[in-house]
């Protein structure tokens, strides 16, 4: 790219000196990347016959999660108040707010460079000439300014509230992540306990069946085999129940370590899982590049890196600095405030690198490409992100489907067993169809608690894919982050709650 100015005024060479102060930027003017968005989802449903494109918008149930806590449409109060504690003492969060709260410091350090820097250098001395002692007392200040006539500064500082905003996305990409995470693990837990309750009952149904082979034979109309089967059935189930507790713990571990608590502090109390999600709204994939915050931070690094390049460009014109220095130096016992005592200096001081060896053209080069790899890392995000919304419909729409044959299979599969241990007892079956027929029922059961747990975690993913309730009307504003103050920000130091 060759160094050129930006919005360059065209005037008369009587107006030169005040545009120069003024100053100039060059470099490129930041525009966002186009990215190809659909007009539609492909697994959003059919749009209606006679309408464009542009226009359809599914509709909106009227279930639609609340902006921000979004976790709120499944209506449990433990996962409420679970994914709460996460904004008190989640340490992943913590070191995104802190990098956040780094990149505003970064701010306002460039945005400093915009004024003189001024020292103050007092001193004192004792000297002896010829036998005479004299005391020198010397006030002395100076003050230095670079004028950002080709807008290096500026554009530094808009590279920096860029990169201050990627963060501020950042840190709610990380925060929906850990929400989502714990969602998911919230329901695999209760998934577990589910599994639990059903083994338990099977462990039960078994131990009936044992009762009745035996009794068939000791009655002398059954095989001693029969007995050896029913016991290994419900001795391996019972290992199965057993083995469940395991994965049940592990889960609330995870849990405790998302909150920020040892697992040794929490103890989850049992519930149930849901038979159903709520329904999750979805609207036009443009609405996806707002509702993002990956997607924000992406383009918002974009953005830093095409600022870095008219710094890069700025290094092929000339700096001007003005610097002044005075101050006052005597005999502090005799007329020390004297005007002869005075002195100051003022300065304006030019440079121009005239030759580095290539070494600003590289620097150019190296950021040029650095844009170019931003842009493409976005766009790769926003094709990414139409793929997991994409995933998350297709997942909404087949597992509802895959749910109601399952259903229908269950209720066979429960009609199998009852009707095997009837013609057992009756002695006109044996009992490998009994135990063929519970193994597929168990099955089922099974298949149908896993196909519930499936909905669940992929209605939370399909909510983060949407961008979990975020917006990008959240992210600071560039005078925001340019204030001297720095803002206040929530830096996880909440009360807990009680349990």
């Amino acid at each position: 790219m060759t160094p050129r100015l930006s919005r360059a005024p065209r005037v008369g060479a009587g107006a030169l000196l005040p545009i120069l102060l003024a100053g100039c930027l060059v470099g490129p003017d930041y525009a966002r990347p186009s990215v190809e968005t659909p007009p539609a989802f492909k697994e959003g449903g059919a749009r209606p016959a006679g309408m464009p494109p542009r226009a359809w918008r599914p509709a909106r149930p009227r279930d639609e999660a609340d902006r921000g806590d979004w976790w709120r449409v499944f209506r449990d109060p433990a996962l409420d108040r679970l994914i709460r504690l996460i904004d008190v003492d989640n340490q992943n969060l913590r070191a995104a707010v802190a990098a956040y709260r780094q990149a505003r410091a970064l701010v306002q350090e460039s945005r400093a460079q915009l004024f003189p820097t001024v020292l103050g250098a007092p001193g004192i001395s004792r000297s002896s000439t010829a036998g005479i002692e004299r005391t020198t007392l010397t006030l002395q200040g100076s003050a230095s300014w670079e004028l950002d006539l080709f807008g290096r500064i500026r554009r530094l500082i808009e590279s920096d509230v860029a990169a201050a905003q990627a963060s501020a996305a950042d840190l709610a990409a990380v925060r929906l992540a850990n929400q989502a995470e714990l969602a998911s693990a919230y329901y695999q837990l209760r998934y577990q306990e589910a599994l639990q309750r059903l083994l338990d009952q099977t462990v039960q149904a078994y131990q009936r069946s044992l009762a009745i082979t035996q009794n068939q034979y000791a009655a002398g109309v059954a095989a001693r085999s029969d007995v050896i089967t029913a016991q290994t059935q419900l001795q391996s189930t019972q290992a199965q129940a057993i083995a469940v507790g395991l994965q049940r713990a592990n889960l609330e571990h995870a849990i405790a370590t998302l909150i920020g608590r040892p697992p040794s502090e929490l103890t989850l109390a049992r519930g149930t899982l849901p038979v159903r999600p709520p329904g999750v709204p979805v609207s036009v994939p443009s609405d996806l590049l707002e509702r993002r915050p990956d997607i924000a931070e992406a383009e918002r690094r974009v953005q830093s890196q095409s600022e870095q390049i008219g710094v890069a460009v700025a290094a092929f014109y000339p700096t001007v600095t003005l610097s002044a220095n005075g101050g006052i130096a005597g005999d502090p016992a005799r007329a020390f405030f004297s005007a002869a005592n005075t002195f100051w200096s003022v300065a304006a001081n030019g440079s121009q690198t005239l030759f580095d060896g290539g070494a600003r053209t590289a620097a150019l080069q190296a950021v040029e490409a650095a844009y170019d790899a931003s842009v493409a890392t976005y766009r790769q995000t926003v094709l990414t992100a139409f793929q997991e919304v994409e995933n998350g419909l297709a997942g909404q729409r087949i597992l509802t489907r895959q749910a109601a044959a399952q259903d229908v299979a269950v209720q066979s599969s429960r009609r199998a067993v009852e009707i095997a241990l009837n013609e057992y007892r009756a002695g006109t079956q044996n009992y490998t169809t009994v135990v063929t027929a519970q193994a597929l029922e168990l099955n089922n059961e099974v298949t149908a608690l896993l196909i519930r747990l499936n909905r669940f975690t992929n209605a939370v993913a399909l909510i983060r894919a949407l961008g979990g309730g975020w917006d990008t009307r959240s992210l600071p504003g560039g005078e925001e982050l340019k204030q001297f103050r720095p803002l206040p920000i929530d830096d996880g130091q909440a009360p807990r709650p009680d349990e």
